[in-house]
């Protein structure tokens, strides 16, 4: 008699593997094959980055609406390969990320967006009475993710023990199953994730 024990991790590792790579959003796509990403690097020398392409992603703590464009503040966040930001991940920085036209602030404050543009520099600004240097982006693509959760149910044990049902010709009995292993019957968790 075999004993099979099944991970939850390892099966949730192979649903990911068998739904395929992990893409970026057409929307927060880059033109550069390798965009700036490490917030810390372009914030200790903004002027050797001016025009080059990045992306940055976090939560958006405050909007400000100009003339023809939108001013996006951003907590960063390190992203992972989907160019999401990572969740429960400390902040890295701030950064300013200019959008073309109006968007309205009950549309972004508070969620979590990726912005992808060329970088313009810095400004000095604030954050709350401290003096700060905001990176600053302008726009070229942005995407705000939703926050989905799913309920994972752990695998209950397998019985050892299986009945064989009676058939016309044999009367039926218990045997040793073929599939036995126990899975772990814990409570079932409750994973977040980032969608489009």
């Amino acid at each position: 008699m075999r004993k099979y024990l099944i991970n939850g991790a390892a099966l949730l590792a192979a649903a990911l593997l068998l739904t395929g790579c992990v893409t970026i959003p057409d929307s927060v796509k880059s033109r550069s094959p390798a965009p700036q990403q490490d917030l810390l690097r372009v914030a200790n020398a903004p002027q050797l980055y001016v025009g080059q392409e990045a992306r940055f992603g976090g939560k958006v703590v405050k909007v400000t609406n100009l003339d023809g464009r939108t001013r996006l503040e951003i907590a960063t966040q390190p992203l992972d390969g989907g160019a999401r930001p990572i969740l429960g991940s400390a902040s890295v920085g701030r950064i300013w990320a200019d959008v073309n036209g109006f968007v309205d602030p009950v549309d972004v404050v508070n969620q979590l967006v990726t912005v992808v543009g060329t970088i313009k520099g810095s400004e000095k600004g604030a954050i709350g009475k401290a003096s700060y240097n905001f990176v600053v982006l302008a726009v070229s693509g942005y995407q705000r993710w939703h926050l989905q959760q799913q309920v994972v149910m752990p695998m209950q044990p397998i019985d050892p023990w299986i009945w064989y049902g009676p058939t016309r010709h044999h009367p039926g009995y218990w045997g040793p199953n073929p599939w036995m292993g126990y899975y772990n019957p814990g409570p079932a968790q409750v994973q977040t994730f980032l969608t489009e």
